[in-house]
């Protein structure tokens, strides 16, 4: 990495200290990083994240075990098989599931751009069970919806699953459900709070 992008990277982290001073984790400047969260920030700014919001500072703490999911991460988002907009039906589901706001407020946005109605995000926010989805929707919705609810899903579901996703997308969609529940817990523990001025609508109590 050149070293102008290196100091871009560090100094995105160092600025969030100013946004996000409430968050249990407060934001770690360059010069208190040890060299291992150094390469770490790096490598998750320089990504196709293009920076370091959300679970990233707290991982930070634990720079081996934060390079390991940040890696998971990029897969799971980036280059899974499953198509975009349904990757992120799927993330939502999970930040509605652990009420985990800042997830939401950062997927709810990345869903709409990737395709996925404006109704789907609201029922799910609501807790009920969309109306009007696609085939493929639906079959990702029962999915991990059953998946977060009840810790299995049935035959009938998995069957659906495979017959439209095949063995990789189950693999994919049971991955991606995991790593954002991680996501979840860090972004709840750690406090992560939502910008002031968001126009996204926060998830109900």
């Amino acid at each position: 990495m050149h070293a102008p992008l290196a100091l871009a990277a560090l100094t995105l982290l160092a600025c969030a200290g100013t946004l996000h001073a409430e968050e249990r984790f407060p934001p770690l400047a360059p010069e208190q990083m040890t060299p291992e969260q150094q390469a770490v920030a790096r490598a998750i700014a320089a990504g196709p994240r293009g920076g370091l919001a959300g679970p990233f500072n707290a991982w930070l703490r634990s720079p081996d075990l934060a390079d390991r999911l940040q890696r998971v991460g990029e897969y799971v988002r980036f280059k899974t098989s499953l198509p975009h907009r349904l990757n992120e039906l799927a993330i939502l589901l999970v930040a509605r599931a652990w009420d985990a706001q800042f997830e939401w407020y950062a997927h709810y946005q990345f869903a709409m751009k990737a395709g996925l109605s404006p109704a789907i995000a609201d029922a799910i926010a609501q807790r009920r069970r969309p109306a009007g989805m696609s085939a493929d929707e639906t079959v990702v919705y029962d999915f991990c919806n059953e998946l977060l609810t009840t810790k299995n899903v049935s035959d009938a579901t998995y069957n659906a699953a495979m017959a439209r996703f095949g063995a990789q997308g189950v693999v994919d969609l049971i991955g991606v459900t995991g790593y954002y529940v991680m996501v979840s817990l860090t972004l709840n523990v750690a406090q992560v709070p939502v910008p002031a001025d968001s126009t996204v609508p926060a998830l109900p109590k």
